[in-house]
C-alpha cells in the first residue's frame, strides 16, 4: 500500500473500502460457482463443489462474525441515515463545489496542512504503544513540514527518509493496553467508531492543535476546512461502493481498524499472515 500520496486522507479511505470491496467480491463469485449449472459426475466436481462450499461457509461466519459486532444495528442504521441525508444535501455539495473552485496544488496543500497537525496526535500515541522508531519517524516529519514546509503545506519530509506513516490514534492505543473493542456505534455527524474509538475521541480534540486556536471564529473556520477538505478527498472513492451502503460501511470500517491495529499484518484463510 502507497501511503506516500498527496492525499493521505483519500489513500486511507480508498484502502478501507477496498478491504471490504475484496469481501463482498469473494462472496459474489462463491454464488455464482454454486449456482452453476450441474456437471456430470466426477472428482473434479465434487473437488470444485466442496471448495466452493467450503468458501461459502467462510464467508457466512465472516457475515456473522460482523454481526456480533454490531448488535445495534437497528439504532445505528437510523443515525447511518440521517448522516447520509446530511451529507448528500449538504456536505457533499459543498465538496464538490470546493473541488470545483480550488487548484489542485492548493488542495493539496490544505491536504497536507491538517495531515500535519495530526502528526501531533501520531506522536502522542507512538510513545503511548512504546513505537520508539515510528515516534522519531513522525516527530522528525512535524518538525521538518512545520518549518522547511512551510506549517506543513509542503510535505518536504518524505523527500528526505521520513515516510508518512498510517497514523496512530487513541483506539488503537486502548487496543494495545488490552482494552475489548466494543460494538460497532455510528454517532451523530461523525459517522462510524467502535465504543473504544469513541472514548477515544475526547483525547483526540485534547492533542488536537486547533483546539487551542483561541479566536474562534478562526477555530471554526479550521474545522470546517478539515471536514470539506477530508470529504471533498473521498468523492472518487465512492464508485467502490456497491450493494447495501450501511453494511459496506460497516464492514469496511471494520476491516481497516484491525488493519491498523495490527499494524497491517493480516491473516489469510490458511492461517497464515500476509504483512503489506
Amino acid at each position: 500500500m502507497d501511503l506516500t500520496l498527496s492525499k493521505p486522507k483519500m489513500a486511507g479511505f480508498k484502502a478501507r473500502l477496498a478491504s471490504a470491496a475484496a469481501g463482498v467480491l469473494c462472496l459474489a463469485m462463491g454464488q455464482t460457482v454454486l449456482a452453476a449449472p450441474e456437471q456430470t459426475m466426477s472428482v473434479d466436481t465434487v473437488s470444485v463443489d466442496s471448495m466452493s462450499v467450503d468458501s461459502m461457509d467462510a464467508e457466512f461466519a465472516t457475515a456473522q462474525n460482523f454481526d456480533k459486532r454490531d448488535p445495534w444495528e437497528g439504532m445505528n442504521r437510523r443515525i447511518f441515515a440521517f448522516n447520509d441525508t446530511l451529507d448528500t444535501y449538504f456536505l457533499k455539495p459543498v465538496a464538490k463545489g470546493y473541488r470545483t473552485v480550488t487548484p489542485d496544488p492548493v488542495e493539496t496543500g490544505v491536504s497536507n496542512f491538517f495531515a500535519n497537525l495530526l502528526e501531533v496526535r501520531n506522536i502522542v500515541n507512538d510513545l503511548l504503544q512504546w513505537k520508539w522508531q515510528q515516534a522519531g519517524n513522525d516527530t522528525g516529519r512535524l518538525l521538518i513540514n512545520s518549518t522547511v514546509g512551510i506549517v506543513g503545506v509542503f510535505d518536504v519530509a518524505q523527500h528526505v527518509g521520513l515516510p508518512r506513516s498510517e497514523g496512530e490514534d487513541f483506539g488503537q492505543t486502548f487496543s494495545t493496553w488490552g482494552s475489548g473493542q466494543g460494538p460497532y456505534l455510528v454517532i451523530p455527524f461523525l459517522g462510524s467508531s467502535t465504543v473504544r474509538d469513541a472514548v477515544g475521541m475526547p483525547l483526540a480534540a485534547y492533542v488536537n492543535p486547533i483546539t487551542y486556536v483561541d479566536h474562534i471564529p478562526t477555530r471554526n473556520t479550521l474545522i470546517a476546512a478539515d471536514i470539506v477538505d477530508t470529504r471533498a478527498a473521498i468523492l472518487d472513492a465512492e464508485e467502490l461502493l456497491s450493494g447495501d451502503k450501511y453494511t459496506f460501511i460497516r464492514d469496511a470500517y471494520l476491516q481497516r481498524r484491525d488493519y491498523l491495529i495490527q499494524d497491517g499484518k493480516v491473516e489469510d484463510d490458511f492461517g497464515g499472515e500476509f504483512d503489506f
